[in-house]
């Protein structure tokens, strides 16, 4: 998360993921989120001059973006475009049955939340898309036009922890009986009439919520996450480590508990390692990030 628009690029907590991954030349090494090429950069030069990185995305315009910025490294970065729940399936595709590390960064970045086109943010008006690979099918649009009223409070609540859900999916309800509910800007206005005012965050947009539980539930965010985590140590090398990057409480505890419930795993990190001020000074976006740290044994 926190990545720039373009060939810009802001990676959080870079110098925390590469110092616990410890990359080494020779090596392989999975970017299972390859954003816009932050982190695949900083493991590549720390492997110089023969180090490997596989970098998973399902963002075509990402991958244009990334393939673009890590050029320089030719042969030693293959991209596969493919969710990091299909890292097994992916690897082997490449040829590859293990590697010596992964990183995940579960946060969506600023190409996705700054082009208003793609309909993850409520700051702009634009079609209510949100399909992160858009080979997906159903987008969020659609998903509000089908689900019921119960099933729309339950989706806001699981998946966005939203005390109000209830409020909310019942004003949607009513709303779509006249007009489809198809543009950001409509769905944050419904959100807003939805909720009385002196419920309003006072930090945060009142609609974030409901945002971050469609955009979930559109690219089963929560799903893949514990897929890869199962799935993840068939391929690590003993010694191995994986490293998470969480952005709220859902992943993190999902994250905490495969990794303390597994055998596969010795945790690294006992707690999470988080952003310090000045990164957060820097990358406003970096405040909710944190870092998990496991090892294969």
């Amino acid at each position: 998360m926190g990545e720039g628009t373009g060939d810009e690029h802001v990676s959080v907590l870079v110098d925390e993921v590469v110092g616990h991954l410890q990359p080494t030349p020779g090596r392989i090494y999975v970017d299972g989120t390859l954003g816009l090429g932050g982190h695949a950069q900083r493991i590549l030069e720390a492997t110089a001059p023969d180090g490997r990185v596989i970098g998973f995305d399902w963002d075509e315009e990402a991958i244009a973006v990334a393939r673009r910025r890590l050029a320089s490294f030719g042969d030693r970065l293959r991209i596969v475009r493919a969710n990091y729940a299909d890292l097994v399936a992916g690897l082997a595709g490449e040829g590859v049955m293990a590697v010596h590390g992964l990183v995940l960064d579960l946060g969506v970045s600023s190409l996705q939340l700054d082009r208003a086109g793609r309909g993850f943010s409520f700051q702009a008006d634009a079609p209510l898309d949100m399909r992160m690979d858009l080979r997906l099918r159903e987008t969020a649009a659609q998903l509000i036009a089908r689900l019921s009223a119960e099933e729309l409070a339950d989706l806001f609540y699981n998946f966005g922890e939203e005390r109000q859900s209830r409020r909310i999916a019942a004003r949607l309800v009513e709303a779509r009986k006249s007009q489809p509910v198809t543009t950001t800007r409509q769905l944050a206005e419904i959100v807003a009439r939805a909720i009385p005012r002196r419920f309003h965050p006072p930090k945060m947009h009142v609609a974030t919520r409901v945002f971050q539980a469609l955009r979930i539930a559109v690219n089963r965010e929560l799903n893949n996450l514990v897929k890869v985590l199962a799935e993840a140590p068939t391929v690590l090398v003993p010694g191995a480590r994986m490293c998470v990057l969480t952005f709220h409480s859902l992943e993190d505890r999902i994250v905490k508990q495969a990794f303390a419930g597994s055998r596969d795993y010795k945790v690294v990190t006992r707690k999470p390692v988080l952003p310090g001020r000045q990164e957060v000074l820097v990358n406003p976006r970096a405040r909710s990030a944190k870092l998990r740290v496991a090892e294969r044994v």
